[in-house]
């Protein structure tokens, strides 16, 4: 296991031109990045390297227009996107990475960190809020599919179908010490290559339910495993779906996990009390095509529960305050190709696709009704994993939004979003006959990667 260094990696274009059109930019003011060089002692075991140096760049994105109103023939609640000519969303790309080292499958956000795994089989470490590279950790344990982080713990899956924990508990310096791996070797099997806790393929996601410090995992064996972090073992495993787990999400308030897979379905399970077994509450099957993405958005008074799927399709569940049962509320239609990625935070949903766009939809308070903000353009290539955090100035919510795609790229945007009532003081009287369009915009198409179009056509690209 090596640990490399900190090094300084990319440098800020945050000063506006005068030129640039405030109403499609945002201005994000002076910012000052000192570069230094902080010289640590190596332990035993631990290999320091000197840093390489690295360029970014900085770009502006305009957003893209709405697409004429449509109604689309269709059996299914239609969430309505409302057109505005106000601009209830800025944003910009504050920089931009190529990673030449392979793509980044996943992402996590701690408190003072940003994590990328990818195929080079290295998790690097990213300082918040100067996104500086502070060191990387080399696991020699093959592609690093998926990670998470809570508190200052780190999760992350590897090509061997193992889990590894770390305390990244270091401020100043990135100091990551390795907690476990997951399963453990039982000494009574030490000259066996099996393991019956172990997935018997790549694990594709994680989560963690904080009150009962369980780690989940799903995989492409088409199993979900539960892991009592404190005692270092597997307390259940179930097989959830007929085909690949894609992703999983819990419910904090309740516990309830939720999975969803190539199979099209979406799955609610429940752990039983005062047992380690779960079982299935519900199944949500409202679509045909594979499954890629969950998010859960958790509001006052109400939950919401999205899916994104390879048709495009964002489907999301309303959950019944009584019963507690999820009922299907609509979908949000606008990306051209599969949902590759989901974001819900508070009523803001962000949906990254293969289509090499990120759209930002919002929830309209008080009802379900959904609209696209803005439709971010800058990849060329699927956007394979999102995070955002949030920051929130003089009632303008401002977010940092992560990005990676399968062109080798990984992007910050910096996204301001203005409140509702704010959009609306200019809107005219919309005609209701035109209210509920499909927006999608068939005269631009995005401009894909001659490397991706070679793997999308080789059939290995995810």
């Amino acid at each position: 296991m090596e640990f490399h260094g900190e090094r300084n990696f990319w440098t800020f274009m945050d000063e506006e031109r005068k030129s640039i059109n405030l109403p499609r930019r945002l201005s994000f003011g002076n910012h000052h990045h000192h570069h230094h060089h902080q010289q640590n002692s190596p332990e035993p075991g631990i290999h320091f390297v000197p840093a390489r140096p690295s360029a970014a760049s900085a770009t502006s994105v305009p957003q893209r227009p709405m697409s004429p109103d449509r109604t689309a023939e269709t059996p299914w609640t239609l969430s309505p996107v409302r057109t505005s000519p106000a601009q209830p969303l800025l944003y910009h790309c504050i920089a931009s990475l190529h990673r030449h080292e392979g793509n980044i499958f996943s992402i996590a956000l701690s408190k003072d960190f940003i994590f990328t795994g990818s195929e080079s089989s290295r998790i690097h470490a990213w300082k918040q809020p100067d996104c500086t590279e502070t060191g990387y950790i080399k696991a020699n344990s093959g592609h690093v599919r998926a990670i998470f982080a809570y508190g200052k713990m780190l999760f992350t899956t590897h090509g061997d179908f193992k889990i590894r924990v770390w305390d990244v508990s270091s401020r100043e310096s990135f100091t990551p010490k390795k907690i476990t791996t997951l399963p453990q070797r039982n000494p009574l099997l030490l000259f066996s290559k099996k393991n019956i806790q172990q997935h018997r393929e790549h694990i594709s996601c994680i989560a963690y339910n904080h009150d009962d410090k369980l780690l989940y995992t799903g995989s492409w064996d088409k199993t979900v495993k539960a892991w009592k972090i404190n005692e270092k073992r597997c307390v259940d495993s179930f097989v959830a779906h007929e085909g690949h787990i894609n992703a999983i999400v819990i419910n904090q308030e309740d516990g309830c996990v939720f999975t969803c897979s190539s199979d099209g379905s979406v799955k609610i399970w429940r752990r039983v009390f005062g047992e380690s077994s779960h079982i299935l509450t519900m199944t949500l099957k409202f679509q045909l095509s594979p499954v890629n993405a969950l998010a859960l958005s958790l509001s006052p008074g109400i939950c919401l529960l999205y899916s994104g799927s390879s048709d495009g399709i964002i489907n999301f569940w309303e959950k019944e305050k009584t019963s507690g049962r999820y009922n299907h509320g609509g979908f949000m239609q606008g990306h051209h190709f599969a949902v590759l990625c989901l974001v819900a935070i508070g009523e803001l949903v962000f949906s990254g696709s293969e289509d090499a766009t990120i759209r930002v939809w919002r929830r309209e308070e008080g009802n379900c009704f959904h609209s696209c903000l803005a439709v971010i353009e800058g990849h060329h290539g699927p956007v394979r994993c999102l995070v955002v955090s949030l920051e929130t100035e003089n009632g303008v919510k401002g977010l940092l939004v992560y990005s990676a795609s399968l062109d080798q790229t990984f992007k910050v945007w910096r996204v301001k979003v203005f409140p509702s009532e704010k959009a609306c003081l200019e809107e005219p009287t919309i005609d209701q006959q035109r209210e509920i369009v499909d927006d999608r915009s068939p005269v631009l198409s995005p401009v894909l990667s001659p490397s991706w179009v070679e793997k999308k056509l080789q059939g290995n690209h995810f």
